[in-house]
């Protein structure tokens, strides 16, 4: 890990309360929660705990019904609808459990679909999109569709589409979900390489063999923080 010390991201107060039927269901309590440019961090716990809840808040997909929140020290809160989707598009990038490919599209075009949006000379989305392929071992396969490839191959691409944005950080929901061991420590392994060159991760995961591939833990129960630190052995 490689940090600068200044908070990419940060969290104060956070809750996330949804309401169903006259019921309340309190998915985030008081979160509090920090990450710094370069950092790579794993957010764990049981199955319901509020992982993903945080991980949408973080990744501009949902609103906190509570606190504060700052990416790149600007308060999100204050972002139109219009400047939260730019912000989405351009500093963040996801990496999904389902991979979220889409089948009639080339390896390729998945990649380079979001920097369509930007308004980017073809020409520089074609650099973007092969760096991003190399990078994660995969211009062989540039041509071909996502049926045509295994799962792990399919998670590589996912990535290489969060990465071709050159984004400030890269938040992963349950990235090795649905891959076998071999492929989820492969993938483990390229999200390592990735924060070693730079890039700042934040990734969900239920199983502790992931979570150890992160500089840093925190630890979700019923929608709170129960413990944080850094992880033994990393360097």
């Amino acid at each position: 890990m490689t940090t600068n010390g200044k908070p990419l991201i940060r969290m104060q107060g956070i809750k996330k309360v949804f309401y169903t039927d006259e019921v309340e269901t309190h998915a985030l309590e008081d979160i509090d929660f920090e990450i710094k440019q370069g950092e790579y961090v794993a957010i764990s716990g049981p199955s319901g705990c509020g992982k993903t809840t945080l991980l949408s808040i973080l990744g501009l997909l949902d609103t906190p019904s509570a606190g504060e929140y700052e990416l790149d020290g600007q308060p999100v809160a204050r972002l139109t609808p219009i400047e939260r989707a730019r912000v989405r598009n351009r500093q963040i990038g996801f990496i999904f459990q389902a991979f979220n490919l889409i089948g009639d599209l080339t390896v390729f075009e998945n990649v380079e679909l979001p920097l369509t949006y930007r308004d980017m000379p073809a020409a520089e989305r074609r650099e973007r999109v092969n760096k991003a392929l190399d990078r994660v071992g995969m211009t062989h396969r540039a041509k071909h569709y996502p049926t045509q490839l295994s799962g792990g191959q399919q998670q590589r691409v996912a990535v290489a589409r969060a990465v071709a944005g050159d984004p400030a950080i890269l938040l992963a929901d349950e990235p090795t979900g649905n891959l076998d061991s071999r492929n989820g420590e492969a993938v483990m392994e390229l999200l390592r390489e990735l924060n070693k060159n730079g890039s700042t991760i934040c990734m969900v995961t239920h199983d502790s063999r992931y979570a150890q591939h992160a500089d840093r833990e925190v630890h979700l129960f019923d929608g709170r923080v129960v413990a944080a630190g850094e992880l033994a052995g990393v360097s």
